[in-house]
């Protein structure tokens, strides 16, 4: 039976104070989710190794990256990322950044492959932002290329947030292309520059919001040739989403990530995903929309 390659971790979660709004057993309850629904039957299961510091200095300030090794971050500083520093969360940061580029590695190989984690894109260069430590977009868009691997990436980015790290952090790379999909008002407050940011108004319901995806795609096409693609699945643009201030339902988030699947399959381009931000009180919610994109993948790519 043909499967589809995830990449995770048993030390993804990390303690935080109990009614923190970022779900620390986000991780382990989303692969529960998909062992429960039976959708890792489908799956074949890789762990990364943690990013070398040589290679994270691609994309980060080597003074930040010992801090969230070492644990020097100052008070203001944990405050804007939103995290309180543990062991736990340095040891994560520096597994789940290469997580991403070993999902993206495997994609190459089999068209698609998927990311327990990542998505972390309010990441900048020297400082942390938004839940968000090492920036593992940008980090293995630049790797990519770096290493020769290809020659030009798409960061299709679907957050309800705008992905304001990897637009700072890749401004200046003509051959990786940020896009970003996002709610105007919402966080962050002073927006950065993608290559293209398409702002979406409060309350847009899924028929609207999956108009302006295709819209969109298209768009991206005409603008840029890519011969790969790391697609930011952020569930918070749901209806129930605690921080997202769009209507999209349960049926409108599954079509989005087929339709971007889809839309990449047919043009032959293999694609990479990550998690990216979704918040909710309810654990066991959160954990089935995030599962969406792993349906989406088997869908697209073992059942069309």
């Amino acid at each position: 039976m043909k499967k589809i390659s995830w990449v995770t971790h048993p030390q993804y979660d990390i303690p935080l104070p109990k009614n923190h709004k970022f779900t620390s057993s986000k991780f382990s309850d989303l692969l529960s989710e998909l062992e429960k629904s039976g959708l890792s039957e489908y799956a074949n299961i890789f762990y990364p190794e943690k990013a070398a510091i040589s290679d994270l200095l691609k994309v980060h300030d080597r003074n930040y990256i010992d801090k969230i090794l070492y644990g020097t971050l100052d008070p203001a500083e944990e405050r804007r990322l939103g995290l309180k520093w543990s062991p736990e969360l340095s040891n994560r940061s520096f597994l789940a950044v290469n997580g991403t580029l070993l999902t993206a590695k495997l994609a190459m190989k089999e068209g698609v492959a998927c990311h327990v984690a990542g998505g972390t894109h309010h990441s900048h260069f020297d400082f942390g932002s938004g839940y968000c430590v090492f920036n593992d977009l940008a980090y293995t868009s630049r790797s990519l290329i770096e290493d020769k691997i290809i020659s030009k990436v798409l960061i299709f980015d679907c957050d309800v947030h705008q992905g304001d790290g990897t637009a700072k952090i890749l401004e200046k790379n003509n051959d990786i292309f940020t896009c970003s999909i996002h709610c105007k008002n919402n966080f962050p407050a002073r927006k950065a520059k993608s290559d293209l940011d398409v702002e979406l108004e409060d309350n847009l319901d899924s028929h609207q919001y999956l108009k302006i995806l295709n819209q969109t795609l298209e768009r991206c096409m005409n603008l840029f040739n890519p011969e790969f693609v790391l697609y930011d699945a952020g569930v918070d643009i749901h209806q129930n989403d605690e921080l997202g201030k769009l209507k999209v339902d349960d049926a409108g988030l599954i079509k989005r990530d087929e339709i971007v699947l889809q839309f990449f399959k047919s043009l032959s381009i293999p694609i990479a995903t990550v998690i990216g931000g979704g918040y909710s009180k309810n654990k066991i919610e959160l954990a089935k929309r995030h599962a969406s994109i792993f349906k989406a993948a088997k869908n697209i790519f073992l059942e069309n």
